[in-house]
């Protein structure tokens, strides 16, 4: 029996801390909804979680770019929509004025309307989107993962020979059946263009649709494997904190005992 060195309360001392611990790292996890508080909890877990952090910020961009890629499509379609109807009403235009029964005059109110409608036809390819020219020959780079990887979607260049021809305001006219014979060809030229690249226009919406689709899922799917790794499970979380402050409590207790230990050496000096 001895008095400097109390083995007891030191042994007691070191539970308590332990717990007390133990108990301070339980309500940290609760509090924040997080398994992983400092990188020595789970480094490994850290390294994992900060990367696929990381490529969900660069799918969030990516998503971005998939969607813009896509408003600029619509528009693209917005645009193209009224020209095919334009064309259509040139088409229409010199079907009439083949008719041998119309006069100078209306042939002249034909040309009229026919030349606005060229007109249309011809400012529509000036238009752009976010100071990004809508119609040319250019291809369009889009974002389809988070490393990068890209695809060019194809241009729609209304500069083409099929489109000039038709809106050329001085190389075609109604003014005679020769000139709408003429004229009905290469609009009906126009016609057929637009009609391929309204189609490939609707494969590329499509295609973006798809790759939208597909990163949204590839970050669902991130975003759990995320919370498996540093999420807290909040049940057994909370039975480890009613463990540790049972522990805390029942230990205070026992060190308040183990320093009234040596007082049992009294009892002999009283002898």
């Amino acid at each position: 029996m001895v008095i400097n060195t109390n083995m007891e309360a030191l042994q007691t001392a070191n539970n308590l801390n332990t717990s007390q611990s133990e108990l301070s790292k339980s309500l940290s996890r609760l509090s924040s909804g997080s398994r992983i508080i400092r990188p020595s909890d789970d480094a490994a877990g850290l390294a994992v979680t900060s990367r696929l952090r990381a490529q969900i910020k660069r799918l969030d961009s990516a998503l971005s770019n998939v969607v813009n890629a896509v408003s600029f499509t619509q528009t693209q379609d917005g645009f193209m929509k009224t020209i095919d109807k334009a064309l259509r009403r040139m088409g229409e235009l010199a079907m009439l004025a083949k008719d041998g029964t119309k006069s100078q005059a209306d042939l002249n109110l034909y040309q009229k309307e026919f030349e606005q409608l060229q007109d249309y036809v011809d400012n529509t390819r000036s238009k752009e989107y976010n100071s990004v020219s809508l119609f040319g020959d250019q291809n369009i780079k889009v974002t389809v993962d988070s490393e990068g990887t890209t695809f060019d979607m194809p241009g729609i260049d209304l500069s083409a020979d099929t489109y000039s021809q038709a809106v050329s305001t001085t190389g075609i006219s109604l003014t005679s059946s020769a000139n709408a014979d003429t004229a009905l060809t290469k609009v009906k030229a126009a016609i057929s263009q637009i009609a391929v690249d309204r189609a490939q226009l609707g494969a590329v919406q499509s295609r973006l649709n798809f790759t939208n689709d597909q990163l949204s899922i590839t970050k669902e799917n991130l975003s759990s494997a995320i919370s498996r790794v540093a999420d807290v499970d909040v049940a057994t979380e909370a039975t480890n904190y009613a463990r540790y402050q049972i522990l805390v409590q029942s230990g205070t207790q026992m060190l308040t005992q183990a320093n009234q230990l040596p007082n049992a050496a009294l009892q002999l000096l009283r002898q």
